[in-house]
């Protein structure tokens, strides 16, 4: 059979020739052979199917390589599309019709046929399109289906073998299958904490074991713990909710008061993730999927039911995330090579089927309190860089800034989205180094106004109070480094608070609620803290965690936690519980502890006058929290203080139910009394007699003398 390989048990042998055999043996003797070989020769082995032979390999499964290049019967109808909502025209605008549609419709591929019904001089609303391949026309109703052409007319567009699937339709509705109800419980229980509590995660063992822990004052109570629960490391969503752990074949979210799993996501190979501020979608970015036709390297899914919403090529993941979202989780954006696309939920779709052409641009941000996009430009030739502040959807420029002599600029969000800094870096003549300007944008005031503070020394880290209007630069080069603490004030000013000098620090984290902040000189400053006060500028404490690797703040601002991790240090691997005033709380010393990440919250539901309210009772509520306070002063009165309340809560059930019992047998003991209620000390007075009985008492006096 034709390009079937023969057995390897099969080879040729070609015999001599009887000619050479015979100048080898001789006449007589080459006869004798003759006849000796033709009484052993066999007959010729044929190599045909026998009769009745029935094949049972398939031609897909011997040529399917082959085969799958073959020309495929074809009626043409599947490159046509039909493009309906098109504006109806005259013979006079037909031309111009034609050529919009050559422009939209071309970018996905050659038109070799086009046609425009017409009825009355004037065409239908609808035309037909044929690509010169069916991949084309695919494309095409991918991209072009939802296109807004005006605001009369946005385009519907489908392939023309879509029209027999759509007939056959049923006209009755079936009521779609009632899916099982999953009940994972209260997925915000923690929040229900009577202590007040916060929740926390831990990894150690270099990955091995992962923890949930209770924030306790004495020490973490263990919620939840397992082996092997990630393999590489762990993320909580924006409002605490779920928690993701990182597998080879994918993301599973976990939550509930057993931390059951609550979702999975298939992305083989996902190294990286993020989630939407609202928890709907989460991003994953996976380097090992990606193809031309089907892009997998980033894929967006819905949390809830676990779908794939959209997926997108990945040119690099230098920079994570790639997607940023807007506060409210409406919108997302990309950045790409000259082009800003910002897309829309749920469709995942460009806004209005288009991106923004931004000539150079270099980094965008998300404004934290609205639907605001800053992006710069860098100057080019004789124009200079500009920061863009522009709104969305309606994408109108509320505010344009133009700089001069720049070289780079950071964009930071206040995290109520009230102001705007970008921290420029600048060139000036006569003046070596670079100069950093602080351009503050008010975002709260009408035009946006900018004000700018200038400083002439490197600047070495930047941070926005988050519930305020202070911010603080660290600043200068070692040893001679500063704080510089400074307040945007209502009049138009920015102030400077206060300077320290002579810090050993190079990173700045502020408390979640503000006012309080900690200086460190995390890894090569070896782990020196510095805790402020800003109300005041005063400096509470000095302190240190050698080589402290990392600085996590918990959600209320109470406590903070430093670390060194095993992925960034090999020794002395722990994390260390300190109070917002720097008083160090406890030691916690885990075997190649890696990471620690506290549950975020959420938003409170309280209004600012319900807030305002509850800081005016502080003194109120204050009482009860000393007292609490003083409970836990000694783990031994707490332990011992609850086994008094245990057993008088059991001693309070036990005479409720003896007291049940004695009510009920009332009957029986009057019947068994003759009616007589005896259960009062005071009942039947009346049947009472009265009897007097007296004793007689002698006295008897012995006197006690000296005796001889």
């Amino acid at each position: 059979r034709p390009g079937r390989a023969l057995p390897r048990s099969l080879f040729l042998f070609r015999p001599p020739s009887e000619s050479r055999m015979k100048e080898t043996i001789g006449d007589g003797e080459a006869r004798e052979a003759d006849d000796e070989l033709a009484e052993l020769e066999e007959p010729e082995e044929g190599f045909s199917d026998p009769e009745g032979f029935e094949d049972d390999i398939s031609d897909e499964e011997l040529l399917g390589d082959i085969l799958k290049d073959q020309p495929q019967e074809a009626d043409g109808i599947d490159s046509v599309i039909v493009v309906d909502n098109v504006p109806q025209v005259g013979p006079d605008r037909l031309e111009k019709l034609r050529n919009v549609i050559q422009k939209i419709f071309s970018k996905f591929g050659k038109i070799t046929n086009e046609f425009y019904p017409e009825s009355d001089g004037k065409t239908k609303g609808y035309i037909f399109l044929e690509y010169s391949s069916p991949a084309c026309a695919v494309d095409a109703v991918k991209n072009a289906d939802g296109y807004k052409l005006d605001k009369q007319h946005t385009f519907r567009v489908n392939l023309f073998t879509d029209f027999d699937k759509y007939m056959t339709i049923s006209d009755d509705w079936e009521i779609p299958p009632k899916q099982p109800f999953k009940d994972f419980g209260n997925l915000r229980y923690w929040l229900e904490d009577p202590d007040c509590r916060d929740q926390c995660s831990i990894i150690y063992e270099s990955g091995d074991r992962t923890a949930i822990l209770w924030n306790d004052i004495k020490e973490p109570v263990v919620i939840e713990e397992r082996a092997r629960w990630t393999e590489t490391y762990v993320r909580w969503s924006p409002k605490g909710t779920y928690l993701a752990t990182f597998h080879q074949r994918g993301i599973a979210l976990w939550g509930g008061e057993k931390f059951k799993q609550i979702q999975r996501f298939s992305h083989q190979g996902v190294q990286l993730i993020d989630f939407s501020p609202c928890e709907r979608y989460m991003v994953s970015f996976s380097p090992l999927m990606d193809t031309k036709d089907d892009p997998q390297a980033i894929i967006i899914w819905d949390v809830l039911t676990g779908q794939k919403k959209r997926g997108f090529h990945c040119e690099s993941s230098a920079h994570w995330p790639i997607f940023k979202w807007s506060h409210d989780g409406k919108f997302f954006a990309r950045m790409t090579q000259d082009t800003l696309s910002i897309y829309e939920t749920p469709s995942m779709g460009l806004l209005d089927k288009k991106s923004l052409k931004i000539s150079g641009i270099k980094d965008f941000s998300w404004s934290p309190g609205d639907n605001v996009i800053a992006f710069w430009v860098p100057e080019d030739k004789d124009i200079p860089a500009r920061v863009t502040l522009m709104q969305f959807p309606t994408r109108q420029e509320i505010r344009v800034r133009n700089l001069f002599n720049v070289v780079d600029c950071k964009l930071h969000w206040q995290k109520n989205g009230d102001y705007l800094c970008v921290k420029v870096d600048r060139t000036l003549k006569g003046i070596q180094g670079l100069v950093t300007n602080f351009e503050i944008f008010r975002m709260r005031e009408k035009q946006v106004p900018v004000d700018v503070v200038e400083m002439k020394e490197g600047i070495i880290a930047f941070a926005w109070e988050p519930n305020g209007s202070k911010f603080a630069v660290l600043h200068g080069e070692a040893p001679r480094i500063s704080v510089s603490f400074y307040h945007v004030k209502n009049n138009g000013k920015i102030e400077l608070i206060k300077m320290f000098d002579k810090q050993q620090a190079n990173s700045i984290f502020w408390s979640p609620q503000g006012q309080f902040v900690v200086l460190a000189g995390l890894r090569s400053m070896n782990g020196a803290l510095a805790f402020y006060d800003t109300s005041d500028c005063t400096l509470m404490n000095v302190a240190e965690h050698y080589m402290a690797s990392d600085v996590e703040w918990d959600p209320t601002g109470r406590y903070v936690v430093t670390s060194v991790s095993w992925w960034s240090h090999k020794v002395d691997n722990a994390y260390w519980m300190w109070t917002f005033q720097g008083r160090l709380l406890q030691k916690n010393t885990k075997d190649r502890f890696c990471q620690l990440l506290w549950r975020p919250r959420p938003a409170t539901l309280l209004s600012q006058d319900q807030l305002k309210q509850i800081k005016k009772d502080y003194k109120k509520y204050s009482k009860i929290f000393e007292q609490k306070d003083r409970l836990s002063q000694s783990k031994a009165s707490k332990e011992l203080v609850d086994k008094r309340r245990k057993m008088m809560e059991e001693f309070h059930k036990y005479r409720e139910k003896a007291m049940r019992i004695y009510a009920e047998q009332k009957p029986k003991r009057l019947e068994l009394r003759g009616g007589v209620d005896t259960d009062e000390l005071d009942s039947n007075v009346d049947d009472w007699e009265e009897e007097t009985v007296e004793f007689f008492v002698t006295e008897e006096i012995i006197p006690v003398g000296d005796q001889e």
